[in-house]
């Protein structure tokens, strides 16, 4: 029989391996084609309910001991050693961590942070990115995007989309809008489907290195006296703007 934290301590300790914390990162993770070598439950019956209401087109691989993802039933007691902080539907798992998806002839965005520091506003840009169908997600700086934290806040939506730390000077190509409180309103522009949409912190924005390889600063209306939108809200107010006049984005 499997010794599961033996075998889980085996697959972290690889490097190749990610953490889906809960069922919906798990579902979406699956949906997208990851590759989960092990899942485990403290509630197998609760696992089974989950897969059957929330993703029955899943639920023969979500349900333990039908083989799909190897959902292991464990005590809760093992779930918290495997797990720094369960999820409340008592599921983990960890699947394999794609290889970089090449988006040479791509036909929507990149959504490019610039020294992005909260992994909770990288896995909700990541989410948007998902769900507006951009092209990815890229970061600079030292900040891995595939945190376990940045996953969780993804939702598992990691695997929707690609995903990668880079630097300014590996950027793919294309013209480059800068998210600038200075720049055009976006309002009279377009951008295009091979565009690269960088946005900075909220407290500092975008870098002077940034504003000079941009094609067009952009500025997203704001009222007077408030500071900034939060780094999320900020991109998915822009790939609305994209998606709303780009054919590709209908």
């Amino acid at each position: 029989m499997i010794d599961v934290e033996e075998r889980w301590a085996q697959l972290a300790a690889s490097g190749d391996t990610v953490l889906l914390e809960g069922f919906h990162a798990l579902k979406h993770a699956l949906r997208f084609g990851a590759v989960v070598p092990l899942a485990v439950t403290s509630d197998p019956a609760g696992l089974a309910r989950l897969a059957a209401d929330l993703a029955p087109d899943l639920a023969p691989d979500l349900a333990p001991d039908l083989g799909g993802v190897d959902a292991v039933p464990v005590t809760g007691e093992v779930l918290r050693r495997l797990v720094p902080r369960p999820h409340p539907t008592g599921v983990a798992a960890l699947a394999f961590r794609p290889q970089p998806v090449d988006n040479a002839t791509r036909t929507s965005p990149f959504v490019v942070l610039e020294n992005p520091r909260n992994l909770g506003n990288i896995g909700a840009v990541v989410r948007l990115a998902a769900g507006f169908g951009a092209a990815g997600v890229l970061t600079t700086g030292d900040v891995d995007p595939w945190h376990p934290t940045a996953v969780r806040g993804a939702a598992g939506l990691h695997f929707a989309t690609s995903v990668a730390r880079t630097s300014l000077d590996a950027l793919p190509s294309g013209p480059v809008f800068a998210l600038d409180p200075e720049g055009e309103s976006i309002h009279d522009v377009t951008f295009p489907d091979d565009a690269l949409l960088v946005f900075g912190s909220e407290r500092h924005g975008v870098t002077d290195d940034v504003k000079g390889m941009a094609t067009s600063t952009v500025a997203i209306p704001m009222r007077p006296q408030v500071s900034s939108f939060n780094l999320a809200t900020s991109v998915g107010m822009a790939l609305f703007h994209w998606q709303g006049r780009s054919s590709a984005g209908q």
